[in-house]
């Protein structure tokens, strides 16, 4: 359900194609928030226009089509925000390596530990370059400057915990 939203989100940032879309989800929102393919993007498009909450907008060459949100799906988007989270599966590969880490010997264990920290040293680089360019003076900021900063956030505590896990289990190592 929550692919409806995100489309309707990044339609209220401006038209774009069914294509347009699956671009943006692969460079940005589907990096760090949600994922979505091109057969699922098209499939929700044509329901949300029977639901009237996108239009066509334009019609192109070979039958591109450019969708804009409408009243009513803004409104349903504002409506959406406003609720509360629904919570749901969560899928997280890193934390689910660390539920099984002890399947590795000490050194793995803290060579994993610092293959980790160091993603998150370099994703944090790079959402910190999409936040600087987002928020290059520009208010009030664009949405995505805020999803940008809750990701350098995230990965600032992820480097954290990383470091704090590696002093653990060389502490435990020291011990054995």
């Amino acid at each position: 359900m929550s692919l409806r939203y995100a489309l309707l989100g990044l339609l209220h940032d401006g038209p774009a194609s069914g294509y347009d879309l699956t671009q943006r989800f692969a460079a940005g929102i589907g990096l760090y928030a949600w994922s979505a393919k091109h057969s699922q993007i098209y499939p929700e498009l044509r329901k949300l226009e029977e639901a009237s909450l996108i239009e066509v907008v334009e019609e192109g060459a070979r039958g591109r089509r450019v969708y804009g949100i409408t009243d009513a799906g803004l409104e349903e988007l504002r409506t959406w925000l406003y609720s509360e989270p629904r919570g749901g599966a969560v899928r997280n590969e890193f934390l689910l390596r660390m539920f099984m880490l002890s399947a590795l010997e000490p050194e793995q264990r803290v060579e994993l530990l610092r293959d980790l920290e160091k993603w998150a040293t370099e994703q944090h680089s790079a959402v910190s370059a999409i936040f600087e360019h987002l928020g290059n003076g520009e208010r009030p900021l664009p949405s995505g400057a805020y999803a940008a900063k809750f990701g350098m956030l995230t990965l600032a505590s992820t480097q954290e915990w990383a470091r704090w896990a590696i002093a653990e289990q060389e502490k435990s190592q020291e011990k054995s």
